[in-house]
């Protein structure tokens, strides 16, 4: 079995010498490459120079959700499998202000640029690696609510929203966009699906927007799951990740950051 490396092609923090936009997009690297994402623009060709990565050499592309901070990247490639849920492609808007966030092309235009494998099944697309398809709404305080809605006006629960989940040595590692199902939702539907109850980390956006009940319920599950690394990005709030690193002592996701799960 393969240690897992990711690298973050971007996060909303610059790093270093890597560029950042309001965003996500990861290369996942274990028995197989992944690309998870692929942020807002074509920034993420920018940060892949700087990495030494050849985009042109990633086969499959997973898309976590349909929305445009997690797609805007696919400007940057062609020929590529690209695993996502059917409801990806949905027109979809702010109920705030009315503009949209979906993804910026047609599910027609992406067809003649990508071989589609939409699924709301799970998907085992190698040995260590599975797309979570749909997820499950099973937890009572996540995803109850949505400031967003659909083109016919009916709310939208970015049913789309999906992840990773990568079997490691040390158990599972759960990869997530922005979790608008509920990263608790999400890390239990992985263990279904895996067969594995041992989570050894669970990275990525969690959509968590204060240090409220919804965010210590989530920290008082993971820890009663015992999982040993919780990293939020993207779309956490500050206040939510400093409620998080209390129990939680991660790094700052961070563009060009390489975290190794061994």
């Amino acid at each position: 079995m393969q240690k897992l490396k990711l690298t973050v092609l971007n996060d909303n923090i610059a790093g270093r010498w890597c560029h950042a936009e309001h965003g996500l997009s990861f290369l996942v690297e274990a028995d197989r490459r992944i690309l998870f994402d692929t942020s807002s623009s074509d920034l993420i060709g920018y940060n892949a120079q700087i990495l030494n990565i050849d985009l042109q050499q990633i086969d499959t592309i997973v898309l976590s959700h349909g929305h445009d901070d997690h797609t805007g990247g696919l400007i940057l490639f062609e020929g590529q499998r690209l695993v996502c849920h059917p409801d990806t492609f949905l027109k979809r808007y702010r109920k705030s202000n009315g503009t949209s966030l979906g993804i910026p092309w047609t599910e027609a235009e992406i067809g003649e640029r990508f071989d589609i494998q939409t699924s709301r099944e799970p998907i085992q697309l190698s040995e260590q690696i599975y797309f979570l398809g749909e997820i499950p709404r099973m937890t009572s305080f996540e995803s109850q609510k949505t400031a967003f809605r659909k083109a016919d006006g009916t709310d939208d629960f970015v049913m789309d929203d999906s992840g990773l989940a990568v079997i490691t040595p040390k158990g599972l590692v759960v990869i997530s966009g922005c979790a608008h199902s509920g990263i608790c939702n999400m890390t239990a539907h992985a263990m279904k699906v895996t067969g594995i109850d041992k989570v050894y980390a669970v990275i990525g956006g969690f959509h968590l927007q204060n240090d409220d009940e919804t965010t210590q319920t989530t920290i008082e599950w993971m820890k009663s799951r015992e999982v040993e690394q919780f990293i939020p990005s993207h779309c956490s709030s500050f206040s939510a990740q400093t409620a998080i690193y209390r129990s939680f002592r991660f790094l700052p996701v961070k563009s060009g950051n390489i975290i190794e799960f061994q």
